[in-house]
């Protein structure tokens, strides 16, 4: 069993308010929750209002899936017009 994990330093330059910030992670997060079966959460920089820092988690028998999964996720979050992501790190235990 292989444990990957994801962690996103993200860049939400139009993002005026703690409010909006929310409501842009909480679209993305939720797409993500939708379509594919991982754990996130925002883990760092809660109180900037043009920063975030997500984690994801997923479990699965090959590295390759989970690979493929976060290479997925990413693409979503790119093709969101108000996240740039300025920073990643894979881990896999």
């Amino acid at each position: 069993m292989i444990i990957g994990v994801l962690t996103l330093e993200l860049y939400i330059p139009q993002s005026q308010s703690l409010k909006e910030k929310r409501m842009v992670l909480k679209s993305i997060t939720e797409k993500i929750k939708h379509n594919y079966n991982v754990s996130i959460a925002e883990v760092g920089n809660q109180n900037l209002w043009q920063r975030s820092t997500l984690a994801l988690a997923a479990v699965s028998l090959k590295k390759d899936d989970i690979e493929k999964v976060f290479a997925k996720i990413e693409n979503i979050i790119e093709q969101n017009g108000n996240v740039l992501i300025t920073e990643r790190f894979k881990e896999f235990i």
